[in-house]
This record gives C-alpha cells, sequence and structure tokens, in this order.
C-alpha cells in the first residue's frame, strides 16, 4: 500500500472566462507522503491556492488525475479526510472559541460529550486552553488564526491544507506561529500542504518545496529539505537553511516569466 496522501498525474485546470481561458494548472506531477510538510511558493497568480483547492474539492480540475487519500477529491470531502485552514480566521463572532470549533463537529452530528472532548484537546494543542470562552474579537491575530487551525484540526484529519495562514500577521508574532506549527505537526504527524508567498517562512517548515511557475501555474521545481526535524528558528542563519533558500530564490527568478 503507497504512502501518498496526495497524488497527480498531468493535472491541468483551465478556467472558461468572458475574457477566454484562463490556464490555471498545468501538467501538475506530484506526490505528497505521509507525514510530508510540503509549503508551496510562487508567484501572486501560480495557482498556489487553485491546487489547494482541487485538493479540497472546491475545484474540479480540467484534465490529468488526482487522488487524496487514494480516494478522489470528492470522496476525500465527504470523508471528511482533511482540514482546511484560510488566510483569514473566518470565525464567526457571535459565537465563543469553543463554539466556534464545535461547528464542524455539531455538522458532523458528535454527541455532546465527544465535541467536548475534541474541542479540550485541540484547544491544549495551539495553547488556547484557557481562551474557549472568549469571543474571537477578543482575541489577537495570531491567537485567531492559532483558533482556526484548532478548528481545521477538530475534524482529526491526517491532512492539513494552510492557504497563506500567517500572511497578514507582523513578522515577530509569524515566528511565533511557525514555531508553534512546527511543534504542532511533530506531535500530530499530520500531513501538511502549506501555501506561502515567504522564502524562509516555506525553507523553515518544510521537508518539501515546490516551486511554482506563473501563467499556467507549473512545478518549476521540488526542493527535498536537508534540515533536521528539529528546527530551533537560528537555524535560518545557519549556512544550509540560506543554501536552500538561495535554491527556492533561483527557482522563483528562473520560472518567472516577465513578459506581460
Amino acid at each position: 500500500m503507497s504512502n501518498s496522501v496526495v497524488s497527480t498525474q498531468n493535472l491541468s485546470l483551465t478556467f472558461d472566462t468572458n475574457d477566454g481561458p484562463v490556464h490555471a494548472l498545468k501538467d501538475i506531477n506530484l506526490t505528497v507522503e505521509k507525514g510530508d510538510f510540503v509549503s508551496f511558493i510562487g508567484p501572486s497568480g501560480c495557482g498556489k491556492t487553485t491546487f489547494l483547492r482541487v485538493i479540497a474539492d472546491l475545484e474540479k480540475p480540467t484534465d490529468g488525475s488526482i487522488s487524496v487519500n487514494g480516494m478522489t477529491p470528492e470522496q476525500a470531502r465527504q470523508a471528511r479526510a482533511y482540514g482546511y485552514v484560510f488566510q483569514a480566521a473566518s470565525l464567526l463572532p457571535w459565537r465563543t472559541i469553543e463554539k466556534n470549533i464545535a461547528v464542524p463537529l455539531e455538522i458532523m452530528g458528535l454527541s455532546k460529550s465527544d465535541q467536548n472532548k475534541r474541542i479540550t484537546d485541540v484547544l491544549s494543542l495551539v495553547d488556547l486552553g484557557n481562551f474557549g470562552k472568549k469571543y474571537p474579537w477578543q482575541l489577537s491575530g495570531g491567537m485567531q488564526q492559532r483558533a482556526s487551525i484548532a478548528r481545521a484540526l477538530a475534524f482529526n484529519a491526517d491532512l492539513l491544507l494552510m492557504d497563506e495562514p500567517f500572511g497578514a500577521l507582523d513578522e515577530i508574532v509569524r515566528d511565533h506561529l511557525n514555531e508553534q506549527l512546527l511543534k504542532l505537526w511533530g506531535t500530530t504527524n499530520k500531513t501538511i500542504c502549506f501555501v506561502t508567498h515567504s522564502i524562509p517562512e516555506a525553507v523553515y517548515l518544510s521537508t518539501k518545496i515546490v516551486v511554482m511557475s506563473p501563467r499556467p501555474g507549473q512545478i518549476y521545481d521540488v526542493i527535498e529539505s536537508t534540515l533536521p526535524r528539529e528546527r530551533p528558528l537560528d537555524i535560518r542563519e545557519s549556512q544550509q537553511f540560506l543554501d536552500i533558500a538561495a535554491r527556492v530564490r533561483e527557482g522563483l527568478k528562473a520560472g518567472h516569466s516577465y513578459d506581460d
């Protein structure tokens, strides 16, 4: 039995628009293995988020094939095989943090006691154990994003899809959340697909970095990280880190067409 969580063969996606077809993704061949932390990086409009949405069955490919946990994306969605963390925390302001995390659990029809146990577990995982009774507006942006991650973890799915979850946060908060996310990944053994615009973030977090080129979105390079799993923040000053970052930067430059 293969260990692949996401597998694509020649996957392409073209949107029909009033201005003609838009080729969002072209010939994507990629395997994400169980336990991988894969970052997708590339210029705006290169299809990073679109690819995440295809995995989540929010967009349908027009060509090629994709399997998620050995199923179609539609079957994986119905089996609740993944959690999704969006760019904005998108918490319901009239619900407490506990009640926000309960939303997917209520939809799943879990008993109250099962809901409460999961909520307690995931709040503790993201270090928000004392904040369950607070409302989103009472939390900082970083804490709201952690609550959003807790909600995605509440599914208890093996796969976590994260679309630039820390993009809107300042650098110090972002660094702290990157550290926490690595710890969380180490604790839970989830497989993570993570979209980012930040080269240091991609290199710091990932076991594998997928560099994408724009229009149509294609994979330019797949970089297997040689960094150890234990990664203090100051690893970012090491030569090993800088070498990987340089390869990502080169890939972004080489894959980028500056034509209009």
